[in-house]
Formats: C-alpha cells, sequence, structure tokens
C-alpha cells in the first residue's frame, strides 16, 4: 500500500473515534495468555508533552546502558532517550520528517542507529547522538526505481557481517541489500502472485535462534503473514498469521514479538494488539488480543478482544524482559509499558 494511501484511509477511518481510556487501564489490568502475561502501565513515560511531544511514535530499541530510545516523526525532538522508569533523559533530531524503522546494531563495540525516513526517502545511520555517518539514497541499482519517491523504506536489518537490510515496504516492496559500507549488493522481494513475493514489506529482522540455520524474517503486513529468507534472499516459507497486520518482528531470547497494527475483521478502526510467538512460530499470548487457537494445527483468524491498544506499530523487549508498545495515529499517546506477570 502506498504511503499517501495508507495515511489518508486510515487518517479519515479515525476521525473523531479517540476514545477515553477504558476503567481497565486504571485497575493496572492484566494481557496476554499462558506464561507470557503483563501488567499494562499507559503511564509510564515521565516526558512533559508541552516541551517533548510526539506525533506517531514508530519504533524503539534498548541501548547496551539499558536506555529506552523512541523515535518519532515529530521534529521537535525526532530522538527521546529514557531510562526504564519512564524518567526522560535527553532529545535530539530535527530533520527527520518522515522517521519510521529504528534499528540498533553494535559496530565493533560501539552502538550505532539506522532510521529509514519514509519523507525524505532515505536511510540514515547515525551515532546515538545524533551524528550522520552514513545515508543510503534510493537504490537505483536495482533497476527498479526511477525516482527517489518511488522509495519509501519502513524498516533495516544489520546481519552480524555488517550487510545492511531494507524494507522499502511503503514502496515497491523490495528487500534491497548492501554491504557494511553502503554498496548495492542484490534485491529481492517486490510484488507479485508467488509466494516469494510480498505485500507491504514493513518490517525485517535477523532471526539467529536456530544457529544452523539462520534467516531473514520479513513482514507482509497485507497479507497477515511473515516470510522467511536466506541472507542471498531465496524464499523459504511462509509464517501464517491470519487477521494480524503485523508490524516488523522482534527477536529476544526464544521468542518472536510484534505489534499488530491492526485487526482484518475491524480495519481502521482502532483495533490492534501485540502478539508473541515461540520458537517454532507458534502463537502463544495476544496481548489485547484473542486467546490464540489452532484446529487441525492450524492458526484460526486473530483480532482486537479488549481494546487497550488503538494502531501499536512497534515492541521493544528490555533487559528484564519488559515490553514497551509504541503506537501509530493513536492520539499522540507516549508508548506504554507492560511488566511479566510471574
Amino acid at each position: 500500500m502506498h504511503r499517501r494511501t495508507f495515511i489518508k484511509t486510515s487518517s479519515i477511518a479515525a476521525a473523531g473515534l479517540i476514545m477515553q481510556p477504558s476503567q481497565a487501564f486504571y485497575d493496572d489490568p492484566v494481557l496476554g495468555q499462558g506464561n507470557k502475561r503483563y501488567r499494562l502501565n499507559n503511564h509510564w513515560s515521565q516526558a512533559d508533552v508541552a516541551r517533548n511531544p510526539v506525533n506517531d511514535c514508530h519504533e524503539m530499541v534498548q541501548d547496551s546502558k539499558g536506555r529506552i530510545i523512541l523515535l518519532t516523526n515529530e521534529i521537535k525532538n525526532n530522538v527521546l532517550i529514557y531510562d526504564k522508569g519512564g524518567k526522560l533523559l535527553n532529545t535530539w533530531g530535527s530533520e527527520y520528517p518522515g522517521a519510521h524503522g529504528l534499528t540498533i546494531f553494535n559496530e565493533n563495540g560501539t552502538e550505532v542507529l539506522f532510521i529509514c525516513d519514509n519523507n525524505r526517502h532515505q536511510v540514515i545511520k547515525t551515532t546515538l547522538d545524533g551524528r550522520v555517518l552514513l545515508t543510503l539514497n534510493y537504490p537505483k541499482e536495482t533497476g527498479q526505481y526511477t525516482k527517489a519517491e518511488e522509495y519509501v523504506p519502513t524498516e533495516t536489518a544489520i546481519a552480524a557481517n555488517g550487510d545492511i537490510y531494507v524494507a522499502d515496504g511503503y514502496g515497491k516492496d523490495f528487500i534491497i541489500r548492501y554491504d557494511a559500507s553502503g554498496r548495492y549488493i542484490s534485491h529481492f522481494g517486490g510484488r507479485g502472485d508467488e509466494p516469494k513475493h510480498l505485500l507491504n514489506a514493513h518490517g525485517v529482522c535477523i532471526d539467529n535462534r536456530d544457529a544452523r540455520k539462520p534467516c531473514l524474517l520479513v513482514t507482509s503486513r497485507q497479507q497477515n503473514a511473515f516470510k522467511r529468507y536466506t541472507f542471498n534472499g531465496e524464499y523459504i516459507d511462509t509464517i501464517p498469521l491470519p487477521g494480524a497486520w503485523v508490524c516488523r518482528p522482534v527477536i529476544k531470547g526464544e521468542y518472536l514479538y510484534s505489534a499488530v497494527l491492526q485487526s482484518n475483521s475491524n480495519l481502521w478502526k482502532q483495533s490492534g494488539f501485540v502478539t508473541i510467538l515461540d520458537k517454532n512460530f507458534k502463537v502463544v499470548s495476544n496481548l489485547g488480543g484473542s486467546e490464540p487457537m489452532y484446529i487441525d494445527n492450524k492458526l484460526q483468524e486473530m483480532k482486537q478482544a479488549t481494546k487497550y491498544f488503538d494502531y501499536p506499530h512497534d515492541v521493544c523487549i528490555d533487559d528484564e524482559e519488559n515490553l514497551y508498545i509504541a503506537q501509530w495515529n493513536s492520539g499522540k499517546v507516549y508508548p506504554y509499558k507492560l511488566s511479566p506477570v510471574v
């Protein structure tokens, strides 16, 4: 889906639908099923909205110091840096009007960030305090693009050798591979009718849980699925997630987490939730969503069950297994924190 069409459709549908939190918010509700249950705190952020506003809270990561880093497309402060208690430590950035994707990578002992900017049609590599190290422009080397506007990157994943994989999730749905210096290597995916093709390739990550067969996980959001590929871009298989408009896959330990922007059965009506899969790609918990159900080993359609989220866009898992949920187009709310229930 083209980014402008995506925003127009959802904005019209959401107009006038900003709702007050339910009473459940004030009761510290517990969300999820099985051994993946969490207590919700929707007042985690201590930032002053007058001084440090957010627009869309797109993505979050944790650095090696334990800080939580938030990316927003509010140019008064594109990057907000918190401690785990929600205290705002620092902010920077006013040059990323389309700030969307945020990835952290340890590069030879130094952590760096990769920012995808929808409006600038670029991927920008920076230090943790915002100094620009590398800029990737639209990938004309692929032969698939005639102008920058056709390229709308949404996410990056960085391999151990430094190779950069960029998901053109709001453009032509290709995954473009570069080496660590930014030299184009190859591309794969794109739109089409074969399983190897993608539709709204919103996210990408490295999956190293099976050390014998590490792979790339790529979102095909409008197909309600993740797809697996080799590092060379060869299609492996599809992980269907019926009913769920999944955003980027995020791996922590043996589990895969993903914000679900909305339920397929209730489009553009603030119907998001959060899903968690085990190492075998079985859904084990839906936070704010229906309990996962399998019939003859086939996952049944999932949907929002209780309205705790509007349009979740990302999940960050910290070193204590707490979750932080960033939301898009959801009344400019700060992220929520969810703590494990033991």
